[in-house]
């Protein structure tokens, strides 16, 4: 690769002073720029010390006012961009001066806020829709004539950020940049709002052109040109292609960097890898007459001293200083951030057991932190509530029909009995449920006699305090029909249920039959059916 040639850099050094004007016995140390020690005593280490001052490696736009921060006045409202100083409102359709001191953009098209750089932005159209109709020729730039022009052959860069609002009224777009030989010729389309881009017109290039997409975010891109013709202004907005929507296309634009692409080239890159990967690094362009040294927060990284840097040293700021044979330069800071993700977690605790969160074993309920690793190599903080919890046994009386299983969990029980069932509980420790299981015990007579002897004169179903109520009992005599209705009926009643009569006769002996549904103490209803024997 060629000779890089720097500007000439003024070398500060510390000179030998006799003591008291004559005794040149006395030398005082010298700050050493690359091995990381405060050579000179005066609490400074490297680039922090002004004895290693180098010039700083940073491209200066070409623009005036690149992040719209000077201003002539504050904006209050729409089409105000003559409020940013030295900007011009390059075509016949207004674009929007934005600032935090006043007015910062429409209602229903808000933008991504904060602002990449400073208070200020611009918000622009690539057409627009009145009342339904559409006017894709609608299209809003901005201009300036240059601080220095742009130099026919030589390679520019120009790095800005766009702004996007919501997805529906800004769709991924073709950002043009334009540029003419002559301030004179900006504005451009002498004051036709359907004169679309420069270019329809006399007078202006494209330069070049970048696709971005984005959605209520800003999105740093950056275009790349090589100018045929030496260009004293320059606009930046849509492209020329007609877009018809039923929508407003809206975009913001902020913080234009133009200059040299070889004063772009001397930043600090990364290869894109994970911050938190072992394989992260640095890189400078190379050039085989130059001489590197790595810092981080301005102190040497010895024995770094190539133009890729494997970044073993954590988060910081890291810079590069470039000898050549005119001197030094240093690279603009790389703010190398390292993210730290952070989780909480809660955790039961069972009685007698021991967890385990990283190296720690844990017995007791508190709150634990321990950093971890994620897959990605990247730090992990993790707060863990971990509450104790007893182990649980509770006792379960119940009681069933001999035609019933009870149920626990996938348990099922049939039978009279104690039973000892192990469970887990909802928070994942044991638990022990004892049941006692008990038959009901509900007596359905098989004869009755009603002859009025004060003994078994009614058809009633008897039973324990766990038969609340008869809630409904028929009876049917041996050709399907109904004897006796009744609701409501308290058990173990002696002088309530059937009597024997059927619309105020006696019924004739014989078998009869019954359905009843009864209510337990269980809350819920069954329903049984038999037949008994009616004796005179």
């Amino acid at each position: 690769m060629g000779t890089h040639h720097f500007p000439t850099f003024l070398v500060f050094c510390m000179v030998l002073l006799w003591a008291g004007g004559k005794d040149s016995s006395h030398t005082l140390p010298v700050e050493i720029c690359e091995n990381a020690r405060d050579d000179d005593g005066d609490g400074l280490i490297d680039l922090n010390d002004p004895d290693c001052t180098c010039t700083l490696i940073e491209p200066i736009s070409r623009i005036p006012n690149p992040s719209f921060e000077d201003m002539n006045c504050c904006p209050s409202g729409i089409t105000q961009l003559y409020c940013a100083d030295t900007w011009i409102q390059a075509s016949t359709p207004t674009t929007d001066y934005l600032n935090t001191c006043g007015w910062t953009g429409w209602n229903d098209l808000p933008p991504p806020l904060p602002f990449p750089d400073g208070k200020g932005a611009v918000g622009f159209r690539d057409g627009r829709n009145i009342q339904g109709q559409a006017e894709p020729w609608w299209k809003e730039y901005v201009g300036a004539c240059l601080l220095a022009p742009l130099l026919a052959g030589v390679p520019y860069r120009i790095e800005f950020s766009i702004g996007f609002t919501y997805p529906a009224n800004s769709p991924p777009i073709n950002v043009h940049f334009f540029g003419t030989t002559d301030c004179e010729n900006l504005p451009f389309g002498g004051g036709d709002e359907r004169f679309g881009c420069p270019t329809n017109g006399p007078g202006w290039v494209k330069l070049g052109e970048v696709r971005v997409s984005g959605s209520n975010n800003w999105v740093k891109t950056r275009i790349d040109i090589t100018p045929q013709q030496d260009i004293y202004a320059i606009t930046i907005g849509p492209g020329c292609e007609d877009r018809p929507a039923s929508v407003h296309y809206y975009y913001f634009i902020d913080n234009l960097i133009l200059d040299e692409q070889s004063v772009f080239n001397y930043q600090i890159s990364d290869n894109g890898e994970n911050p938190c990967s072992n394989n992260f690094t640095l890189q400078i362009p190379a050039a085989d007459s130059l001489n590197y040294q790595w810092y981080k927060n301005g102190v040497a990284l010895l024995g770094e001293t190539n133009p890729q840097l494997r970044v073993t040293t954590g988060g910081g700021q890291y810079q590069v200083r470039i000898a050549g044979a005119d001197g030094c330069r240093v690279t603009n800071a790389y703010r190398h951030v390292i993210p730290v993700e952070r989780y909480s977690a809660n955790q039961i605790l069972c009685e007698g057991e021991t967890l385990l969160f990283g190296n720690q074993h844990i017995k007791r309920e508190g709150i634990y932190l321990d950093t971890l690793k994620t897959a990605a190599n990247c730090d992990s903080i993790v707060q863990l509530t971990v509450v104790e919890a007893l182990n649980q046994q509770n006792f379960v009386n119940a009681k069933i029909f001999e035609t019933e299983h009870y149920r626990i969990a996938q348990f099922r029980f049939s039978q009279p009995g104690v039973y000892p069932v192990h469970l887990t509980s909802k928070d994942g420790c044991d638990s022990l449920v004892t049941l006692r299981l008990e038959f009901y015990r509900v007596f359905f007579p098989s004869a009755f006699s009603p002859n009025g002897d004060g003994v078994n004169d009614y058809f009633n179903i008897m039973g324990g305090d766990d038969l609340v109520e008869i809630r409904s009992i028929l009876v049917f005599d041996k050709w399907g029909n109904q004897v006796y209705a009744d609701r409501e009926l308290l058990p173990n009643q002696s002088s309530s249920g059937w009597d024997g009569n059927f619309q105020g006769k006696l019924s004739a002996t014989g078998v009869y039959t019954y359905t009843a549904v009864l209510l337990m103490d269980d809350g819920k209803e069954r329903r049984f059916s038999g037949s008994f024997t009616l004796v005179r």
